[in-house]
C-alpha cells in the first residue's frame, strides 16, 4: 500500500508510529451492520494530549523487512531479550523473531482457537515479570465467545481463562492487549456487529478493559467491580502508551471516519451515536481522524 501523509501532523507526531493497514478479513470496505447507518458530524481535533511546540510533521524512514513467511500476523509483544512474539490469527501459532530479525520460529500453538472472519488468535502480551514467571497473555476466539487467557510460554495448553464471554462475531472482535505502566492489562473489545453493546456499560462489547494480571477488575476502575475502563467504541485494534503514561487507541469507523483517541477512565467515545467528532458534550472527540477510504487502522505503537 502506498504511503500517505496523515492529516493534522502535530497529533501525528505524538502518535509517531501508527501502523495503518487493510486487514485481510475486513478489507477497506468497512462492513456494516443491518441497522440504520450513522450520520456522522464533522470531526474536530482536540488539543488534549498535544504537546506545545510539537513537530509539524513526521519523518518516516525506509521500511526494513525483519522476517517473512508469516501467516496473517496479528499481535506483537516483546520479550526481555528484545525478541518479538507474533501471534498468527488463522493458524493459532505464536512465533518468535529474534532481535536482529531472521526466520520466525514457532514457540507455541493454541488449541480451541476458532479462526473465521475477523476472529482467531488476536492480541498477545508478555508479563511485566516475564523473567520470573515466563507468562504470556492472549486474546482469542473460542466458539461462542472471545476470551483472554494466560499461560506459561513453554506450556500453552496450561491455560488459565481470565475473561470469558466477550462478544464474538464475524466482524468487530477487537482483540488488542497491552500492559500499562501501572502494571495492569488493557484489552480492547469490539461491538461484535451489535452496536448497542458499545453504550451498555454492563456489556463487555465495544469497550477498553483494565484488568489485574489474574483477570480481576483493576483497582480504581470507574465502575465498581467492572473491568470496563472506557466505552462507546466500535472496534479498537490499536493501543499504545506514551512517556507520560497516557493511553491512545486507534479505532475503525464505519463509512466516514477512522479515529485516534486519547483514552481516559469512564469516558464515552460516542459510538454508535457519533462517528468522528462534533457530538454531544457527553462524548469525547477524537484527536485525529481520516476518511475510511484512505486506510484502515490496526496496530499502533508510540515512538
Amino acid at each position: 500500500m502506498a504511503s500517505r501523509a496523515l492529516p493534522r501532523p502535530a497529533v501525528a507526531s505524538l502518535i509517531a508510529a501508527v501502523l495503518v493497514g487493510v486487514l485481510a478479513a475486513c478489507g477497506s470496505s468497512k462492513p456494516t451492520t443491518a441497522s440504520a447507518p450513522v450520520t456522522p458530524t464533522a470531526a474536530a481535533p482536540s488539543a488534549i494530549g498535544v504537546p506545545s511546540g510539537a513537530p509539524t510533521g513526521v519523518r518516516l524512514g525506509t521500511p526494513e523487512v525483519i522476517t517473512t513467511g508469516l501467516q496473517a500476523p496479528w499481535g506483537l509483544a516483546f520479550l526481555p531479550d528484545g525478541s518479538a512474539l507474533v501471534s498468527e490469527r488463522d493458524s493459532a501459532r505464536i512465533v518468535r523473531v529474534g532481535p536482529r530479525g531472521g526466520a520466525a520460529t514457532e514457540v507455541a500453538k493454541l488449541d480451541d482457537v476458532d479462526a473465521s472472519g475477523e476472529g482467531g488468535l488476536l492480541g498477545i502480551a508478555v508479563s511485566p515479570d516475564f523473567a520470573r514467571d515466563q507468562t504470556v497473555f492472549a486474546y482469542f476466539t473460542a466458539g461462542s465467545e472471545n476470551r483472554i487467557v494466560r499461560f506459561p510460554l513453554a506450556d500453552p495448553n496450561r491455560q488459565q481463562v481470565l475473561v470469558r464471554g466477550i462478544p464474538v462475531s464475524g466482524i468487530h472482535n477487537g482483540g488488542r492487549l497491552v500492559f500499562g505502566p501501572d502494571g495492569y492489562l488493557y484489552a480492547s473489545t469490539g461491538d461484535a456487529s451489535q452496536r448497542g453493546r458499545s453504550q451498555d456499560t454492563s456489556s463487555l462489547g465495544g469497550k477498553i478493559l483494565r484488568l489485574t494480571p489474574d483477570g480481576r477488575p483493576a483497582p480504581g476502575n470507574p465502575y465498581p467491580a467492572s473491568p470496563v475502563w472506557s466505552f462507546g467504541h466500535r472496534n479498537v485494534q490499536g493501543l499504545a502508551f506514551d512517556d507520560n503514561r497516557r493511553l491512545f487507541a486507534s479505532e475503525f469507523g464505519q463509512n466516514t471516519y477512522d479515529e485516534i483517541n486519547l483514552i481516559e477512565p469512564g469516558q464515552n467515545y460516542g459510538w454508535p451515536a457519533v462517528e468522528g467528532g462534533g457530538g454531544a458534550p457527553r462524548f469525547r472527540d477524537p484527536l485525529l481522524t481520516w476518511t475510511t477510504a484512505e486506510a484502515s487502522p490496526s496496530g499502533m505503537a508510540y515512538a
